[in-house]
């Protein structure tokens, strides 16, 4: 239930924070994989980020984690950081920032395709469905497959890269909400955060990232990049989510789902002058008026991830 003590200064604040900073993250992502290997940028990331979590809640007292702990959050970490976040990065070598957290923002889409195909799984109802065609009909809007990248359409890699790491976000976050491992929220996003990181050094390993790093050859702005999403990105934009998640209703919580592409798509044209065309704009409106209806429709039926989940902790 939220909190009836959170003032309304603190509550906009942190909405402010995660709207703001899981919204900026694209662009930090596109900035570092200009000079960094995608999948060995994610490694530094998420193996710093996980080990200061790690440390600061064991000075603080916290348990130390069981195998089964490790074990629930490592296969959660894999599919979420390796599939749902670092594929992000891979697939921003091809497109832009604005378009990829457009892309992105289709998420709750498949997490509703998930729910239902999961054993057990609610069904949607008929709003949902045609809220989910009316997403899919804004990401073939915007991705304009029957047209070349020279005539305006997008790399077909990188949108199936995109919509790949949706899917397994959503697996990623489904599995974790039918999974019970008894860690709190923090320390199952550091155990994500480390136990995940394996797969990603294996692909980076077997992708090359890690023979073509090159320390030398790394501009400031993508260490600086790098920085940003391990401090403000990961550990900041998570920390003001899970006090949401305790302060107000799930649904205001959840806002960020439409808002961050938004954020998304003014940065990355303010900032790296990213071209903001009509079809992009159209397929802005199509795909957050579909998220906003699948995001109202969880309200009214309460199908929202519980707060003890930490998946939210490594969105990119």
């Amino acid at each position: 239930m939220p909190s009836p003590t959170a003032s309304r200064a603190a509550i906009g604040l942190a909405l402010a924070t995660i709207y703001l900073t899981w919204g900026s993250t694209y662009l930090a992502i596109r900035i570092a994989v200009e000079t960094i290997p995608p999948f060995a940028m994610a490694a530094f990331r998420f193996i710093i980020a996980g080990t200061i979590l790690y440390a600061f809640l064991r000075w603080r007292g916290a348990a130390k984690p069981t195998l089964h702990q490790w074990f629930n959050n490592s296969i959660i970490g894999t599919l979420l950081l390796l599939g749902g976040n670092a594929l992000v990065g891979w697939a921003e070598q091809f497109i832009v920032s604005s378009v990829a957290a457009l892309l992105i923002g289709v998420g709750p889409l498949f997490m509703v395709l998930t729910e239902w195909a999961w054993p057990g799984g609610e069904r949607p109802t008929r709003l949902t469905i045609a809220s989910l065609l009316l997403g899919l009909f804004g990401v073939a809007w915007l991705a304009a497959p029957w047209e070349s990248q020279s005539e305006g359409g997008l790399s077909q890699i990188g949108v199936i890269a995109i919509l790949s790491a949706c899917a397994f976000w959503s697996l990623g976050a489904i599995y974790s909400r039918h999974t019970k491992n008894g860690a709190s929220p923090f320390m199952s996003a550091a155990l994500q955060m480390l136990g995940g990181c394996p797969s990603i050094i294996l692909v980076g390993l077997l992708c090359g990232d890690f023979q073509r790093f090159d320390a030398s050859q790394v501009s400031t702005h993508s260490w600086l990049a790098v920085i940003y999403l391990i401090f403000v990105g990961s550990l900041i934009g998570f920390s003001s989510f899970v006090w949401l998640l305790k302060n107000v209703s799930p649904a205001l919580a959840s806002t960020h789902a439409f808002v961050n592409p938004l954020v998304a798509v003014v940065l990355g044209w303010w900032i790296l002058d990213e071209s903001l065309t009509a079809r992009t704009l159209t397929a802005t409106t199509i795909i957050i008026t579909a998220v906003a209806i699948i995001s109202l429709q969880k309200k009214k039926r309460s199908d929202v991830v519980p707060p003890r989940q930490a998946i939210a902790a490594i969105k990119p």
